[in-house]
């Protein structure tokens, strides 16, 4: 994606890159986190960037560029995916649903047309982005999608891919948020509210709906070119990424994913099982690899004005979530040398086309 260039960004990248202070509590960060952090503002061409980071040692939170909040809510973009799949495993805990089932199952007669059919499609393979369903996102002609139905119409225009294949795809969550309403009666925010928000006391994190604002505090939105777009409708995502959160609620909500607070120790083993997408992606999470070896564990969120990444290990005693106030990291090596800075002790990997065991940004 194009680095962002506005004119605003050049006088932050020149001027305001400095690192910001923690509070009295915080952990001192390493340095090359630290410096790593700043690389996405002075190299990567965004405003501004945030880290918040927790282990045995403490908490470290640091800001480069301009100033970001501690507090702040912001959008999440596709972690929404991990909330929604968190929910799909419980109700499977539960005996309310199974991964194998069909989506016709749950959802009759819904996706028909062009060569898709509910019929051979599991929820294992929405979960996994392998269902071959057309991503409605990529539509870029016609009118905004503003419901799920609207979202599942688009995509059932196209012809589906191959199925069992990894192809990252919106339409999957899509229709996971209406088979969470097919299950339980209600929806999937009010599901993720009652099992997730309340439990880990997320005060930060809602679902907006059609609240096109952010709740205070928070600070700006830009897009790769410049503009502010701190309102939006955020319908358009729905199941697949309308999230609002904080980075503090972020940290918490991966840690007891990956730590086992979440889910049974069955269902926690099918969140990171990526055999159906070849080491990819798993069920609403998925892997990277670090240069020292280690893998760590989440997703990345990506919507119009924000973009966040949170990263775990596999026991959820090391957290990492670092947000932008823009839409796009200007160049991916910078995300991963952050990641790698922040959870390997060897000297980080220098930034330049690498390698990921992830999937793009979506």
């Amino acid at each position: 994606m194009p680095t962002l260039r506005a004119p605003l960004v050049a006088a932050l990248a020149t001027t305001l890159c400095v690192l910001g202070a923690a509070s009295p509590s915080d952990e001192p960060a390493p340095s090359a986190t630290l410096t790593a952090l700043a690389r996405l503002v002075t190299d990567g061409g965004a405003p501004a960037a945030a880290l918040l980071a927790e282990d045995r040692s403490g908490t470290r939170y640091r800001t480069a560029g301009a100033a970001l909040g501690r507090d702040d809510h912001f959008r999440a973009g596709s972690i929404t995916k991990s909330f929604v799949a968190t929910v799909v495993l419980q109700l499977a805990a539960e005996g309310s649903l199974r991964l194998d089932d069909t989506v016709e199952r749950y959802l009759p007669g819904l996706v028909r047309g062009h060569g898709n059919d509910g019929r051979h499609l599991t929820l294992r393979s929405l979960l996994s982005h392998t269902s071959g369903l057309f991503n409605y996102t990529a539509e870029t002609t016609g009118p905004v999608p503003l419901s799920p139905g609207q979202a599942v119409r688009i995509a059932l225009a196209h012809s589906p891919g191959p199925l069992g294949t990894y192809a990252y795809s919106n339409t999957n969550y899509v229709l996971l948020g209406l088979i969470i309403r097919s299950v339980t009666g209600r929806t999937y925010a009010a599901e993720a509210e009652r099992r997730i928000i309340v439990p880990l006391h997320l005060t930060g994190t809602s679902f907006p709906g059609a609240r096109t604002t952010l709740p205070e505090p928070h600070g700006r939105g830009y897009t790769s070119g410049g503009r502010d777009v701190t309102e939006l409708d955020p319908r358009r995502a729905g199941a697949s990424g309308e999230l609002i959160s904080t980075l503090a609620d972020l940290d918490r909500f991966y840690a007891a994913l990956l730590g086992g607070a979440l889910l049974p120790w069955a269902q926690r083993r099918e969140l990171l099982d990526t055999s159906a997408t070849r080491g990819v992606y798993a069920l609403g999470i998925y892997p990277e690899r670090l240069a020292c070896g280690l893998t760590v564990w989440g997703h990345n969120g990506h919507i119009t004005g924000s973009y966040v990444r949170a990263a775990t290990t596999s026991d959820g005693r090391h957290t990492a979530v670092f947000r932008l106030d823009t839409d796009a990291v200007g160049d991916p090596s910078l995300e991963l040398a952050l990641l790698d800075a922040e959870f390997c002790p060897a000297p980080t990997r220098a930034p330049g086309p690498v390698g990921r065991t992830g999937p793009p940004v979506p």
